[in-house]
C-alpha cells in the first residue's frame, strides 16, 4: 500500500490511528513515541496518519482527553450524587476505579507521567471534569466533621489522596508484584476484586470517630 487511496479511509481508519496512538502514548509517553510508530501500530502508512491528524500533539491531546475521561467521568457522577451517603460514595468510588483500571491497567502510569509533564493541562481537565471542591462528597465530609462523626482531616484532598493511593498504587506496582510476589494476571485481578471490599473498610477506619 503506497498511497492514501489504497488504504481504508473514513471513521475506521481514524479509529485505528487513535487506538494505536492511545496504546503507544499510554505505554511510553509523548516524547518517546514517533508518528511512524503510530502508523505502523495502526497498520497504515504515514501519509494517511498525517492526512487525518496534522500533528503528533493533536493526536496526543485526543488520547489524553480519552484517558482522563475514562479516569474521572464516572467518579464525577459519584462524588456529585446527592442521593448517596458518604460511606456509599467511598464504596462506589473504589469499585469504579478498580473496575476501570482492571480494563485499562496502563492508564495510571499515563496519568502520572502527564501530571509531571503537563501539570497545568492536567489540572484544567481535573477541574473541568471532576470539580471535587464543589461536590456533594466534600460537603458531606465537612458535615461529618462538624457533627463529630469524622476526624478533622483539615483538607478534603487528604481524603482523596488516601482513597486513590490505596486504589491505584497496586496497578502501578503490578510489574514489581509480579516479579517478587508470584502474582500472575489472574491472581492480581482476584486481589483487586477483594480490595473493593477491603479499601472502604480501611478508609472508614481512618476517619470515623468511635
Amino acid at each position: 500500500m503506497n498511497n492514501i487511496s489504497d488504504i481504508e479511509t473514513g471513521d475506521s481508519a481514524e479509529q485505528k490511528i487513535k487506538a494505536a496512538a492511545k496504546k503507544l502514548f499510554t505505554q511510553k509517553g509523548y516524547a518517546a513515541v514517533k508518528t511512524r510508530e503510530i502508523a505502523a501500530e495502526a497498520g497504515i502508512n504515514l501519509a494517511l496518519l498525517n492526512y487525518y491528524f496534522r500533528s503528533k500533539e493533536k493526536l496526543f491531546e485526543l488520547v489524553m482527553l480519552d484517558n482522563m475521561a475514562t479516569f474521572v467521568e464516572g467518579a464525577a457522577a459519584i462524588i456529585h450524587n446527592e442521593g448517596t451517603t458518604l460511606d456509599e460514595k467511598i464504596e462506589l468510588l473504589v469499585e469504579h476505579y478498580i473496575n476501570v483500571l482492571i480494563k485499562n491497567p496502563d492508564v495510571p502510569q499515563f496519568v502520572l507521567n502527564e501530571m509531571r509533564s503537563h501539570p497545568e493541562k492536567m489540572a484544567a481537565i481535573f477541574v473541568e471534569k471532576l470539580n471535587i471542591f464543589d461536590s456533594c462528597l466534600v460537603r458531606q465530609i465537612g458535615e461529618s466533621i462538624a457533627e463529630g462523626t469524622m476526624v478533622n482531616i483539615a483538607h478534603p484532598v487528604q481524603f482523596m489522596v488516601n482513597l486513590l493511593s490505596l486504589t491505584i498504587f497496586p496497578f502501578m506496582a503490578k510489574p514489581l508484584l509480579s516479579s517478587i510476589g508470584h502474582v500472575n494476571d489472574k491472581s492480581f485481578v482476584i486481589m483487586m476484586q477483594s480490595r473493593k471490599k477491603l479499601i472502604p473498610i480501611w478508609i472508614k477506619s481512618m476517619y470515623k470517630k468511635n
